[in-house]
């Protein structure tokens, strides 16, 4: 009766197999709202769309794009669109699946959705990527819209991208919708705060985190994968706090430095040459040593499934920060838990990205804008409080704080899933 998707068939550690597998693990405390979870396990809504532009050469190229609404129960669907050669729709199910748990595990009124195209951005021209995205908000415009889906940047998008995008959709449907994206520039309707939000969400749930294990940021220890920007803000405000950021890595190569990097030279190193490598302020390492490296937390702020088994027996710190989407497998999840190292999962960790775009969306109905200190207070606000709410979940029933999250996000949605009924 509750047959597989036949679209798709996941491993255990492949993107989709993972969110499955954490849900399997959340079933036992959801008592009699147990009986919708299969909902969980399907997605609302998959589109595949074909995108071809014309490149500047004359030759006509296709490109595979994907916008997948998991759930739109409790609200509007919400989540990034992303540019990589590696998209696939797996991988977009998987992440609209997270961002239904994340947008319930803070309480932000909004289902999960995600979007994306396999390509490699930086091989297009400024011209050609306009192009592509442009094409592809026509093709998804079908069910995106301020009151259906409302995309954001992600991997290899940025507030460019959603212009392009908002103005794609506002001509097609014949009026200004500032509302169809978030993260846009501040002029076209955009937050003030939203750039920088997620690593901020990072830092303050990194830092009640660590006061719960008395660690101290002053002269912590941080190592950070991913050095885009989730993880070099986040990194900017423990630095800000005390903290040492003593390794980085990204898909350049790995640089450690155990009195700290400089990070007034670092990243501005990074916006010029694209990378960590050869930064002049660190020595270079092997890039699986970066897994091992001494440290008090480690932010892995990069791509899904990097965090496995093999290296999460390496892993040296108290404390993961989870900047990225699902980056850590399960069975390293199992891994890190018995070592006792505490994991503040992705779905709470990075959700200051997805609430600063909630206020986006919010001040774009009213057209009222807040000062960034209002918005910096507000996400301070909501992150914390869904952090205690989880904490005291995961506290009483003695559970991970990973099982905890999902366990308080699923009971909203499928108590929501619940009282809605099915229609007809």
């Amino acid at each position: 009766m509750n047959e597989p998707l036949s679209y798709v068939q996941p491993t255990p550690e492949s993107p989709w197999g993972t969110y499955l597998g954490q849900i399997d693990r959340v079933l036992p405390y959801l008592g009699p709202l147990a009986r919708w979870a299969e909902t969980l396990r399907r997605p609302k809504r998959s589109l595949i769309v074909d995108v071809p532009i014309e490149l500047d050469d004359g030759r006509i190229a296709h490109f595979e794009g994907y916008r997948v609404q998991h759930s739109l129960t409790r609200g509007p669907g919400k989540g990034g669109v992303r540019y990589h050669p590696d998209v696939t729709l797996e991988e977009v199910m998987a992440l609209s699946a997270w961002m239904s748990i994340k947008n319930a595990a803070v309480n932000l009124p909004y289902g999960g959705a995600k979007g994306g195209i396999r390509v490699d951005p930086k091989k297009l021209s400024i011209k050609e990527l306009e192009r592509l995205t442009r094409r592809y908000t026509s093709e998804i415009g079908i069910i995106i819209g301020p009151n259906q889906d409302i995309p954001a940047p992600d991997v290899n998008t940025n507030a460019q991208v959603m212009a392009w995008m908002m103005d794609t959709y506002s001509m097609n449907v014949g009026a200004t919708a500032t509302g169809v994206v978030t993260g846009k520039p501040i002029h076209l309707g955009g937050s003030l705060g939203r750039v920088k939000a997620t690593g901020r969400g990072v830092f303050v749930t990194g830092r009640e985190a660590a006061r719960r294990l008395g660690l101290s940021l002053e002269g912590a220890r941080v190592a950070v994968q991913g050095f885009g920007n989730v993880g070099s803000a986040a990194a900017e405000l423990f630095h800000q706090a005390g903290a040492k950021i003593v390794a980085a890595q990204d898909h350049t190569g790995s640089v450690v430095n155990a009195r700290g990097l400089d990070l007034a030279d670092l990243i501005p190193h990074v916006r010029r040459t694209g990378g960590v490598a050869g930064f002049a302020g660190g020595e270079a390492i092997a890039d699986e040593d970066f897994w091992g490296v001494d440290c008090d937390i480690l932010i892995p702020a990069a791509l899904e499934g990097q965090l496995r088994p093999e290296r999460a027996g390496r892993v040296r710190a108290r404390l993961i920060l989870e900047g990225a989407n699902g980056p850590t497998t399960p069975s390293a999840d199992d891994i890190l838990n018995d070592r006792g190292i505490l994991v503040v999962p992705d779905v709470i960790c990075n959700a200051g990205g997805v609430t600063v775009s909630y206020f986006e969306w919010v001040q774009d109905f009213s057209s009222f804008f807040w000062t960034e200190d209002e918005i910096n207070l507000r996400l301070d606000k909501i992150v914390v409080n869904a952090l205690k709410h989880i904490w005291d979940t995961a506290d009483r029933h003695k559970i991970p704080l990973r099982t905890a999250t999902f366990a308080v996000a699923c009971e909203r949605i499928l108590l929501a899933r619940e009282e809605r009924g099915l229609y007809p």
